[in-house]
């Protein structure tokens, strides 16, 4: 159980960190791809506003030309005085009838007049008025006169600086998480030491508080002996034996389940049939369940085989039969099912209730000494601690136990098994 807290604590810790970085990562990099995208629509909104080119007058670059009032065109704050020089890009005009009307490749040398109508064509087809086309963002604007002219610009270094930046913030990133996961996996030892110590200590007192019991238990049912033997029989003296009983039964299920809860290395494992085991079981319920007036119906796989502790899987057995025939409804039909899920053995046992049980319950159905219907408990002697010692030999197996209630109110457990 200590190994699985510490498990929890770790990855908790590094779940949110994961979290944090990957939001923290992705909002850097999608505001450094919105710079390279906006700052390249900028030179394409210039050069869409001044006829695809840059105006060999430096000082036109920053104040209004003289057209037109619709294509006089406002200061760009990315557009200075290198940006001519730095900006490779062409321009295509198409007319309506999908004939060229101009190529303008003379500021780029990659791209020949033939490729740049090729490429101007698949980008107005798209139907989209900005996009990439591999390394270059180009922007579709429309004339009078119907034509459409599509301009690109070359943006592989915002591009490849995009991707520089991406990997570098990833793996930063990376080995941030990597060294905070060194450091708290090593530190969650002490993070849950006072639990860890804390949880010993119950174990501690719970076996040592069990053998300590068991010696008043004897003495006082030998002394219940001697009295029946001078009294003979009597029924307060049967009501002390009865309650003694009962509390060292009490007694030997705290302590298996402390044991229970203990490391897994613990446990002896084997092969064995899981399918004799329940039918070995199985007859015994289903004669205590038709002397109760319900009825037993099982399902088993045959020749299922486990690797596991055949004793404790027995115990989970009984503790899930036992439950379902003491607490189904009067004449009801209590279901069993054993079979298997890819590597998994499913065990499952299903019996309808009286609506003793909610669906409240059943986020505490495997607590210690939780009761859902505490009357029934009393009368039929259960302690709430049976599920609690199924879920422990469950999870001491590796694997995982559910309760389920339906809405015409059975009550299903099921505990998947590694195979």
């Amino acid at each position: 159980m200590i190994k699985k807290l510490r498990k929890k604590v770790v990855l908790l810790t590094m779940t949110s960190l994961l979290a944090l970085l990957t939001l923290v990562v992705a909002g850097m990099n999608l505001i450094n791809y919105h710079f390279v995208v906006e700052n390249a629509d900028e030179v394409l909104l210039y050069l869409s506003q001044n006829d695809g080119k840059f105006p060999d007058d430096k000082k036109e670059m920053f104040t209004p030309t003289d057209a037109a009032p619709e294509k006089r065109w406002e200061k760009h704050r990315r557009i200075n005085d290198e940006t001519p020089y730095e900006s490779r890009f062409f321009f295509v005009v198409l007319k309506e009838d999908g004939g060229v009307a101009l190529v303008d490749t003379g500021r780029i040398a990659s791209v020949d007049s033939e490729g740049a109508v090729a490429m101007a064509r698949e980008a107005l087809s798209s139907g989209r008025e900005k996009g990439f086309y591999g390394i270059y963002r180009y922007a579709v604007s429309r004339g009078a006169d119907g034509c459409a002219k599509i301009t690109f610009l070359d943006s592989r270094h915002g591009l490849e600086n995009f991707r520089y930046f991406l990997f570098a913030s990833a793996g930063m990133a990376f080995l941030g998480f990597a060294a905070v996961f060194v450091v708290v996996y090593f530190l969650s030892g002490r993070m849950i030491r006072p639990i860890a110590e804390s949880y010993e200590k119950q174990k501690r007192f719970i076996t040592d508080a069990g053998h300590e019991i068991k010696t008043p238990l004897t003495v006082i049912n030998a002394n219940v002996d001697l009295l029946e033997c001078d009294l003979g029989d009597n029924e307060s003296l049967d009501d002390i034996r009865g309650q003694t009983k009962r509390l060292k039964a009490l007694t030997e299920k705290l302590v298996y389940l402390a044991r229970m809860e203990e490391d897994e290395a613990t446990l002896k494992k084997e092969d064995f049939s899981v399918t004799e085991l329940a039918e070995e079981l199985t007859p015994a319920f289903a004669h205590l369940a038709q002397a109760e007036g319900k009825t037993l119906r099982a399902e088993i796989r045959p020749d299922t085989v486990m690797h596991g502790n055949a004793e404790t899987v027995s115990r989970l057995f009984t503790l899930l039969l036992d439950n379902a025939v003491k607490y189904a409804s009067p004449g009801g039909e209590v279901t069993v099912r054993l079979g298997r899920q890819g590597r998994h053995i499913v065990f499952s046992v299903a019996n309808p209730t009286a609506g003793n049980v909610t669906k409240e319950d059943m986020g505490r159905i495997f607590d210690r000494f939780y009761r859902a219907d505490r009357s029934r408990n009393s009368e039929t002697g259960g302690h709430g601690i049976g599920l609690s010692t199924a879920k422990a030999i469950t999870e001491q197996h590796g694997g995982k136990i559910k309760a389920e209630l339906s809405d015409e109110g059975l009550f299903t457990i099921t505990a998947t098994l590694p195979a």
